[in-house]
């Protein structure tokens, strides 16, 4: 089943594709997490909307589509250097030289997050080096501790695609880790879609960003360092998950730090995610007011 929230003039309403519809679910849902955290109590009351006749509806080509996931509990989830071909194509900008036996995980804010046609926030003021990744993100369905591999994607609800938009020279600033160089507000699209985990299959996959039209990163989840079933396993040892949490799964080569000459987001830039069965984001790079009214000197 595909999830999604529409923006109507009712505000955001999750929804659930039906062919070339959309139909509404708002009546029994206030979002999509209500449908995550309700377990398989809310996806029968989901199968019985579908199947009324009187169920709102809405032409799926008319939509406009937010973020699925709007209410967080926590920081969205992460996973650096999951694809050997990235790690590959930094290693010499960073200290970290040996791949890693385990994977690699970090936190970003949840005000990151946008939908997946709305701008992208940039502010040169901030950082001139606004880099793209396309990625491959979980929503856990059910809370777990110390999750075995065997029984890892019994924990995952869905799928969706994600842009973990990264500030590069910020992360250097801040002695080399990631989360804050990820946490301005607004430059993460998440979307459109939240497939269920029975319809999408997480290792086979490919999944591709375009740059003003530009193949910049195409690549299959199977290049995966560490597979799904791994992160749930790593991620949840001796730490708690629980529905609704996201997790991002890594990005492939390609990024614009790595190529000869950079390449960075500018004003104006259009960024396309897709893959064949998340769906499509397309969003434009716009340069916002993120600086504000800060005293600090940040030097470029």
């Amino acid at each position: 089943m595909k999830f999604a929230v529409a923006t109507t003039s009712n505000g955001q309403v999750p929804v659930a594709a039906a062919g070339d519809e959309l139909v509404v679910l708002s009546e029994r849902f206030r979002g999509l997490s209500d449908i995550i955290e309700g377990g398989k109590g809310a996806m029968e009351i989901v199968a019985g909307i579908l199947a009324s006749k009187q169920a709102q509806r809405m032409p799926l080509h008319e939509a406009v589509f937010s973020s699925p996931i709007t209410r967080f509990r926590r920081d969205v989830l992460c996973t650096g250097w999951n694809y050997w071909d990235h790690f590959e194509e930094g290693k010499e900008m960073r200290a970290q030289q040996e791949r890693p036996k385990a994977p690699t995980f970090f936190t970003k804010s949840p005000d990151t997050v946008c939908g997946p046609n709305d701008p992208i926030a940039i502010d040169e003021k901030i950082s001139p080096t606004w880099d793209y990744e396309v990625e491959v993100a979980l929503v856990f369905g059910k809370n777990g501790r110390s999750i075995s591999r065997t029984r890892a994607l019994d924990h995952v609800f869905g799928y969706l695609l994600a842009n973990d938009v990264s500030q590069r020279d910020l992360q250097r600033r801040h002695g080399g880790q990631w989360m804050k160089g990820k946490s301005i507000d607004g430059t993460m699209p998440l979307g459109p879609f939240l497939v269920t985990a029975d319809e999408f299959d997480p290792q086979d996959e490919t999944i591709e960003l375009l740059l003003n039209g530009q193949v910049m990163q195409s690549a299959s989840t199977r290049q995966m360092a560490f597979s799904i079933p791994d992160l749930i396993a790593e991620i949840s040892l001796g730490m708690t998950v629980r529905a609704g949490d996201v997790l991002l799964t890594g990005t492939p080569s390609g990024v614009g730090q790595s190529r000869k000459p950079p390449v960075f987001l500018k004003d104006g830039d259009e960024v396309i995610v897709r893959s064949k069965s998340l769906g499509q984001q397309k969003n434009f790079v716009r340069q916002s007011d993120l600086y504000g009214g800060t005293d600090l000197v940040i030097e470029l």
